[in-house]
């Protein structure tokens, strides 16, 4: 694998020359799957720039607290974010636009991916879709409304507001309810007065993996990241496809301001979004490729959430919305769900 992954980042032209041999790159990034990420991703291109990365890991709180403390003088030269926390880095100033100019791959994305910030504050290099699994043998799922049906009473589990999958689910809820209003207070106020229904508002996708297997929720919004652990459970298990359409998330790469160490970032960056790279996390199920160029088999593609027309019918919320609103949001579930 690594050896295909050389040969074909070499016509990226990533030059010694550019690159010299004592560079050091320190990137902050999620801790999952970090040992595929360092065999299809970092040591690849170790032997390519002639340059050590430097990989640290943790939690978004975590992280972003170490670039805001090092603000004066950066230790990261980059890091990968949700969106609403990389909008958040960029408004404190602990960010600088990327040279898009210099990277060779930045046309293969798509167009969801290519400035989902502004001023090309981030990047997308991966994304997934948000939806609903269910016991096909127990109900059928149609719409988003479904998750406060009285079939689904007393056998349904939502995300708490503050997980990635809350507001996002609540936003669907609110759309099946014909309300989009970014304010939420219609979904708040059906899932509110369902509350009882629920069996929990969960925080940790393994924590719903538990509750389907052992058989006591029929359904709930769950990542397509997540998707493995359900549909390999031994139930018969579907993927929603609600009239409404799916909604989801996306994680960008970022450039710290002023850290010295931009064009060694930007070319790991460059790599990182090439075709080769995309495929081969994709097809390690490690991410779902922003590179529009990716082929993936139908099984492969069956775990993540790929192609042009799955990506166009993404519904995803806006980054600034999620910054500004998640205070009134969590005000409102303490009051109108955590009675």
């Amino acid at each position: 694998m690594k050896t295909l992954i050389l040969a074909g980042a070499s016509t990226l032209a990533l030059s010694a020359a550019a690159m010299a041999a004592d560079k050091t790159l320190t990137i902050s990034v999620y801790s999952f799957s970090q040992d595929e990420f360092k065999e299809l991703v970092y040591e690849p291109f170790e032997e390519i720039c002639g340059c050590e990365i430097v990989v640290e890991t943790g939690n978004s709180i975590e992280r972003m607290a170490k670039i805001e403390a090092n603000k004066d003088a950066p230790v990261i030269d980059m890091a990968v974010l949700s969106t609403h926390d990389a909008l958040g880095a960029a408004r404190k100033g602990l960010l600088q636009p990327i040279d898009v100019s210099s990277l060779s791959n930045y046309d293969k994305l798509y167009d969801i991916a290519k400035d989902p910030l502004g001023d090309n504050m981030g990047i997308g290099y991966t994304f997934y879709s948000t939806s609903i699994v269910y016991r096909s043998d127990k109900v059928t799922v149609e719409s988003w409304a479904d998750l406060l049906s009285p079939e689904l009473a007393g056998n349904v589990a939502l995300p708490d507001v503050t997980t990635n999958q809350g507001p996002p689910s609540l936003y669907m809820i609110g759309k099946a309810l014909g309300d989009t209003d970014s304010s939420l207070t219609t979904p708040m106020d059906a899932v509110g007065e369902k509350a009882d229904d629920i069996v929990t508002f969960y925080v940790r996708s393994s924590q719903l993996a538990q509750l389907m297997q052992q058989e006591e929720i029929w359904a709930a919004p769950v990542g397509r990241f997540a998707w493995g652990r359900f549909k390999d459970n031994g139930l018969p298990m579907e993927w929603a496809e609600p009239k409404e359409g799916q909604t989801g998330g996306m994680n960008v790469m970022v450039m710290t301001a002023n850290n010295g160490n931009e064009e060694l970032a930007t070319q790991f960056m460059d790599f990182w979004l090439s075709t080769d790279i995309q495929a081969a996390l994709a097809n390690g199920l490690v991410d779902s490729p922003a590179n529009a160029e990716v082929e993936l088999s139908d099984e492969i593609a069956a775990n993540l959430t790929y192609g042009a027309e799955t990506v166009e019918q993404l519904d995803l919320i806006d980054p600034a919305t999620i910054l500004d609103m998640r205070e009134s949001w969590l005000e409102q579930w303490n009051t109108k769900v955590v009675k």
